[in-house]
């Protein structure tokens, strides 16, 4: 017997799989994805308040240097930023990496932006070697501090370009009083007149491999919100392995870390080339993931989650789900314009709350039975087998047969 679902349960369902399930270049790449076998090494992580000193080296200026001090501003959950997805909510997923240690006690890193050092004059040339930069990231605070030295275009750096476009590490502070803290530093060089093909995809065209269009880049500066996601990158990677004995795959002195195992995603569906689905400001075309302080809007890298062992992205893919709208609106703005409200239920995407009236608000009855005829001609067993396990949601009455009455029932009834 042929089963209907009833009009109601049928929109509630095919909604649900138009707005979160039809992209399948997300699920090609996790099918081919092998786990990742994190390791914890039983050293310490950041803890506590841990300030984020910026060490400037070379000619910046003030509006590139604005970029990443709003970044560093952008991880605190305390920084006023309703516009999601947030770059608070991505740093959450590092937490998990706490939990794991302590269960019962909560992460209590905070990472405020402290001082920054300007050095404009090229105090140690402009070829430094990886010991001379140790020696710039000392300038900062030893102590609770994470001290970031940040190169400009026109200084070379060891391995820069070559084998890497930043890096991280620690080293041992002052002694005071016979005592010497160690600090965590962070390395990020600008590639803009070096390697910006290497170091600023995706808003640059790439050296290598599939050559897909450069992103537009969200603060309208190509190399400085590369070196935001390098920097991102290498954050994560600092506050779960500081000290080169916490959480990390492969050999200690080429590790894989929390953002470094997941290199080239971005969004939902990323593979080779290109980014994953992202977001699009209307306005500029610029792509980002992430919200930031002030306005900002930042293109922020997966990072590997401990708790599913694979890399988890920030933000909602709506690429296929617009193609339903008329002239392709974007579906965040149509839903707040019509009073529907987005909360965040997880780090992986938001999920619309819709009511039948919010669906009738976005979407006119012609289109919406377009949606239902694609999902319901592409998932009519799932259909079937959901009308057959709940009778009561049926709407085909044959007069003789029960309620109860299945396909399968029918098909083993006696002939009469």
């Amino acid at each position: 017997m042929a089963s209907f679902v009833s009009t109601h349960l049928l929109l509630e369902l095919v909604l649900v799989i138009s707005f979160f399930h039809f992209n399948l270049a997300a699920r090609r790449l996790a099918d081919t994805q092998q786990p990742l076998l994190f390791q914890y090494h039983k050293g310490p992580l950041l803890t506590g308040k841990i300030s984020i000193n910026l060490i400037w080296y070379g000619k910046f200026k003030p509006t590139q240097r604005a970029i990443i001090s709003d970044f560093i501003a952008s991880l605190s959950t305390s920084t006023p930023t309703t516009a999601q997805p947030s770059v608070a909510t991505w740093w959450k997923t590092t937490e998990k990496y706490y939990h794991l240690i302590n269960s019962k006690k909560p992460s209590t890193l905070q990472l405020p932006l402290g001082t920054q050092i300007l050095d404009e004059n090229y105090s140690l040339g402009k070829s430094l070697s990886n010991q001379q930069i140790v020696q710039l990231a000392s300038k900062g605070a030893q102590k609770n501090a994470v001290n970031v030295v940040l190169t400009s275009a026109d200084v070379a750096v060891e391995g820069f370009c070559m084998s890497k476009c930043g890096t991280h590490g620690s080293s041992k502070g002052a002694s005071i009083q016979g005592k010497s803290n160690k600090f965590a530093y962070i390395w990020v060089g600008n590639s803009e007149t070096q390697c910006p093909g290497q170091c600023a995809w995706p808003f640059h065209q790439p050296i290598y491999g599939p050559q897909s269009p450069p992103l537009v880049a969200p603060n309208n500066d190509v190399v400085l919100d590369g070196m935001v996601i390098n920097l991102a990158s290498l954050l994560a990677g600092t506050t779960t392995n500081p000290f080169g004995n916490g959480y990390f795959q492969g050999p200690k002195d080429a590790p894989l870390e929390a953002a470094s195992a997941c290199p080239g995603v971005y969004g939902k569906g990323a593979y080779p080339g290109y980014a994953g689905d992202l977001l699009v400001d209307p306005t500029s075309g610029a792509s980002y993931n992430a919200n930031g302080a002030n306005g900002r809007k930042y293109l922020v890298p997966a990072l590997f989650d401990p708790s599913t062992q694979s890399c988890s992205t920030l933000g909602l893919a709506l690429k296929d789900s617009l193609s339903f709208f008329p002239n392709g609106p974007d579906l965040k703005q149509k839903l707040k314009e019509n009073g529907v409200r987005l909360i965040t239920s997880d780090i992986d995407s938001f999920v619309p709350k819709l009511t039948p009236e919010d669906v009738h608000k976005i979407v006119d009855k012609e289109k919406l039975m377009d949606i239902v005829a694609d999902a319901t001609s592409r998932h009519v067993n799932a259909l079937r087998s959901l009308a057959d396990s709940d009778a009561s949601q049926c709407k085909l009455f044959i007069r003789g047969l029960g309620w109860d009455t299945t396909t399968n029932g029918l098909d083993c009834s006696p002939a009469g």
